[in-house]
């Protein structure tokens, strides 16, 4: 059987998802038949109001949760039904995950350089040359033997998005990277998402930032736990 070409495989894909969970004794919906595919090489939005579901998505993606129904693949592969030890491993090796809080995503002790070598290390892959080539395509040439304290917030936020797609990951998941930094250095993290997609990842973002809306290829609309809206 030809094995078919990966390139043409989206990202991901979610196909009639529900989720709900318990509040009190009433359970209470976060996703509701969410149907939605993720392009490789591209940047896509997840916006709406809080609360409306975007970041039950993301974890879902991310495997860091299950649905309670629906179908979810990443690069291909049904994760649905996987072990917790199946979705640590599709973790490790086909999915990056960045925190709105940039250090939640660091280890205080690496310089940058260390840090996205350890990330290619963790995903299984040989790629020497992923420190200097992603550090130098977010603009942290400067900042390889900086550790996260020696970096602004925006920096560190930099320094996770390449950790993140280090390695080839099918898929880059981001929560609101941008909220807790101000306009200039939000600006800088929004063009450092644009430039990872030459890197072939899907890329998947929570925002409230209009501004991401606007640089994005694609725009999800969550209200209520439904897509509202997709373009």
């Amino acid at each position: 059987m030809t094995r078919p070409d990966m390139s043409e495989v989206p990202a991901a894909t979610v196909v009639d998802v529900h989720k709900s969970f318990l509040g009190g004794a009433t359970a209470v919906p976060a996703l509701v038949g969410v149907d939605a595919s993720f392009a490789r090489g591209a940047v896509t939005a997840i916006v709406g109001p809080s609360g409306s579901g975007k970041s039950t998505l993301l974890r879902l993606l991310a495997c860091l949760d299950k649905p309670d129904s629906g179908a979810i693949s990443v690069d291909g592969t049904d994760v649905t039904r996987a072990s917790a030890r199946g979705r640590r491993e599709v973790r490790r090796t086909l999915v990056g995950y960045v925190f709105q809080q940039p250090s939640h995503n660091l280890l205080d002790y690496l310089t940058a350089e260390e840090q996205v070598a350890l990330a290619v290390r963790i995903r299984g892959v040989s790629d020497p040359d992923a420190p200097s080539r992603l550090l130098g395509l977010l603009g942290l040439s400067e900042r390889l033997d900086h550790k996260p304290s020696q970096l602004s917030g925006g920096e560190q936020q930099r320094l996770a998005l390449a950790c993140a797609v280090a390695g080839g990951p099918a898929l880059l998941v981001a929560d609101e990277p941008t909220a807790q930094l101000d306009h200039e250095a939000g600006q800088l993290v929004l063009e450092a998402l644009l430039a990872l997609r030459s890197e072939g990842t899907g890329i998947v973002v929570s925002s409230h930032d209009p501004v991401v809306m606007d640089a994005a290829d694609h725009v999800l609309r969550v209200a209520d736990g439904r897509i509202e809206e997709n373009w």
